[in-house]
């Protein structure tokens, strides 16, 4: 008998060559073109599953559902399972096909990783990203680097105290001047 593997979760953020990882929506809309909507609908059509922090989740629950049906992208983001982590929402405030990890954030993502047979999807940053690094959750990035200096704002993995090392997978470059940088824990 086989023995059931655990589904993989990538996470997928947007950062500046600063580093910044603040405000997406106000630096990175420039430079999306077919090449980043292929790439972008190449990862979500692979993805069994969201994994969300609350601000991500309430966010994208503001914006997607209202998008028109038809469109693959939209059509496929609204239809995965959201799997949020947030210590201030209740499970009656979440709409969008999304369920609450209740009780430990680190326990309750190795069990969806455990009934996921494929792959989890993590947008946005912040507590949570840090959280997957130091408990070893997360089995891929893919750090969008933009051709963009922000000069201030939050830097991605702020506070991290310990060094992580991880090892280069692939680089994807789009004409936009985005680098994808697909990396994996060693």
């Amino acid at each position: 008998m086989q023995e059931k593997t655990m589904g993989k979760l990538i996470e997928s953020t947007f950062v500046t060559l600063d580093g910044s990882v603040d405000a997406p929506h106000e630096w990175s809309a420039p430079y999306w073109d077919d090449e980043h909507a292929a790439y972008a609908s190449e990862l979500l059509s692979a993805a069994d599953g969201l994994l969300l922090g609350r601000e991500t989740y309430a966010g994208f629950a503001q914006v997607w559902p209202t998008r028109p049906a038809g469109d693959p992208y939209t059509d496929r983001i609204n239809a995965l399972p959201k799997y949020v982590a947030s210590t201030t929402l209740r499970p009656s405030e979440l709409t969008w096909n999304a369920e609450l990890l209740a009780g430990d954030t680190v326990e309750s993502v190795r069990e969806v990783k455990a009934r996921t047979d494929g792959a989890l999807l993590k947008f946005g940053t912040g507590a949570l990203s840090q959280l997957l690094l130091d408990n070893a959750l997360v089995d891929e990035y893919h750090f969008w680097v933009f051709p963009v200096i922000a000069g201030a704002g939050t830097r991605l993995f702020d506070g991290k105290a310990d060094t992580t090392h991880l090892k280069l997978l692939g680089t994807t470059r789009f004409d936009s001047g985005i680098v994808v940088h697909r990396l994996a824990p060693r």
